[in-house]
């Protein structure tokens, strides 16, 4: 499965602070259909990113019925990404 959106990019500021993109309403119910196929505990899905020309793993966690992405430090750096710009995200889920 392969989803491309766009959203912004934000910040939590809990105890581990990072940033996130929020996958949109559409591609979130998609995802929430394949999560019982590669889902590994607390609803979590293992995907292949893009952003620009970087590339990365990581897993998206479930919130408020939508899916977040997590932004390595690598990624937002490597792109020169901040809080509140709009980015293009690819998804990659293998189901």
């Amino acid at each position: 499965m392969e989803l491309e959106f766009s959203g912004e990019i934000w910040h939590w500021r809990g105890p581990s602070p990072y940033h996130f993109v929020t996958v949109p309403d559409d591609e979130s119910e998609e995802l929430k259909e394949a999560a019982a196929m590669v889902t590994y505990g607390w609803g979590m899905i293992p995907v292949q990113a893009r952003i620009g020309a970087t590339d990365w793993k990581t897993s998206l966690f479930p919130k408020d019925g939508r899916y977040i992405v997590p932004l390595k430090d690598v990624v937002r750096l490597g792109e020169d990404l901040a809080v509140g710009d709009v980015v293009t995200v690819t998804l990659f889920v293998d189901v």
